[in-house]
This record gives structure tokens, sequence and C-alpha cells, in this order.
């Protein structure tokens, strides 16, 4: 009796810390609503399958204890039961792949008005860069980053003379305007992540990674590094700030351009003819 009480605490234990648990997501702040309702479905799923588990386990300890004189059954092979079980296993996790495939298509599908938003992070500090006024980012290469040149950016490439380039300051964000996050790292594994978002990805050197996402309200959320990344991981953090569109170009207009960082340098750039 003493097993069939603790499975039975276990499963009401399990479902009451579930529904009265006060650690739950952060107030979105993203389009990626389809993401929490993903998690949602398979937190539903895999409930209903642990609860029905150990209380199937609960009822067999109970009904089938032990008393003198009992015998078991043997019964090697039930074709039934194995095709019940079979069944009812693939409908399961049928229903938890096929809403996250449909949340990946659309995750990996930026739409065409997305702005480009460049992340460089290395051990441990997060970087950004934004496009000018000619709305594209310009080249940039691992091998040339240097202390005046943080970013990579090729010196010779003229798209990229205007781009904006933030140095481990705050990145700003307009409302309600998709953006595509391009991560790199000059360094080791890190990974991009504001919970608000719910979306993120991790940075590799050597190749360029992307999610996208629609901030959809203004404030200040705060960037964490969800991959260890060495001992200063706990201390990697940043911040990106959603504004209103007269604040964010306001916000914009106060940033450095390459030129200007190249320029303040001492060394301007050389753009192509």
């Amino acid at each position: 009796m003493a097993v069939v009480l603790i499975l039975v605490l276990i499963v009401v234990g399990s479902v009451l810390f579930h529904v009265l648990s006060p650690w739950w997501w952060t107030p979105i702040a993203s389009n990626w609503t389809y993401i929490d309702s993903t998690l949602v479905i398979t937190f539903w799923i895999t409930g209903i399958v642990f609860v029905a588990v150990v209380s199937f386990m609960a009822y067999c300890v109970f009904r089938f204890r032990h008393k003198p004189g009992n015998q078991a059954a043997y019964e090697p092979e039930n074709r039934r039961l194995e095709w019940l079980l079979a069944s009812g296993t693939a409908v399961g996790v049928a229903a938890m792949l096929a809403p996250g495939l449909v949340v990946w298509n659309q995750f990996i599908t930026v739409p065409d008005d997305a702005v480009p938003v460049e992340v460089v992070s290395q051990q441990w500090l997060w970087n950004f860069r934004l496009p000018g006024a000619d709305g594209k980012l310009g080249r940039a290469e691992t091998r040339d980053v240097s202390a005046d040149n943080p970013l990579g950016l090729n010196k010779n490439d003229a798209s990229g003379l205007d781009d904006v380039i933030i140095e481990g300051g705050e990145l700003h964000l307009p409302v309600g305007k998709p953006v595509r996050i391009l991560l790199r790292s000059v360094d080791v594994l890190h990974d991009f992540y504001v919970p608000e978002f719910r979306a993120k990805m991790d940075m590799i050197p050597g190749m360029i990674t992307y999610f996208w996402f629609t901030p959809t309200r203004t404030g200040s959320f705060e960037i964490l590094c969800a991959e260890l990344c060495g001992v200063g991981h706990p201390q990697m953090r940043g911040t990106v700030v959603v504004d209103e569109d007269a604040d964010y170009q306001t916000w914009l207009g106060q940033q450095q351009t390459f030129t200007q960082l190249m320029a303040s340098s001492g060394e301007p750039p050389r753009p192509a003819n």
C-alpha cells in the first residue's frame, strides 16, 4: 500500500504543481504565439500519458498485490494490446510533431519586408549592426575583426560604409515591423535568446545563422546567451529596446556609422570604384 500511495501522490503532486506553479513563461512580446501553443499541446499530451501510466501502475500494484495462494497467469503475447499501444503511441507522437513542423516552416520562412539586423557575439559581449540608408548590410569576415573594426566589416565594400555599428550597447527595434536576425560568432558557440521573443538560435563560428520575429509591444528586454560559452557565460547579458517608430528613428540618428567609426580610429575606409 505504501507504493500505491507514493504513486498516487506523485500524480496528484505533479498535476497540482503544473496547474498552480508560479513559474511559467514571461509575457510574450513577439508574433511567436505559435511556439507557446505548440508547447502547451506537448504538455497536455505528455501530461495525460504520464497520469495514465503512473495511475495504471498504482492500480496494478493494488489490484494484483500478493495474496497467499495466488498465482500469476503467463501470457507472453497479446496482439490486441500490442496494436492498441503501438497505435496510441503513434497518434500521440504525430500529435506532438505535426504542430512543430508547421511552426518550424513559419520559423524559417522570412517575410520579404523583414529588415536585416546582425548580432555578433564574442566572449562575453554582444555587438550589433543595422543597415544604413541603402537598406543593405555590407560584407563582413571574422578574419577582419580588429580593435578598430570589431565586427570585421570589409572596408572596401561601399554597401557597408553607412552601416550602423553598436558596440556593446543597446539594440533598438521598431515595434510592429518584422526583423531578420543574422547571427555571427567570432570565437565560440553562443546563442542569442530573448525569452519574451520566444525565438532563439545558436551562433556558430564560421557560419551565419538566422531567425526572424516581429516585436509586438514596446519595452526593454534582456538578452541572454543560451549556450555555455566559458567562465563569463552568466554575465553575457544585453538589452533589446522596442520603440515606437518615431523614438526608434531618433535613436537610430544618434548612432555611429562604419565610416564614422573608421574616421575616429584614424583609418578611413577605402570604397571600391
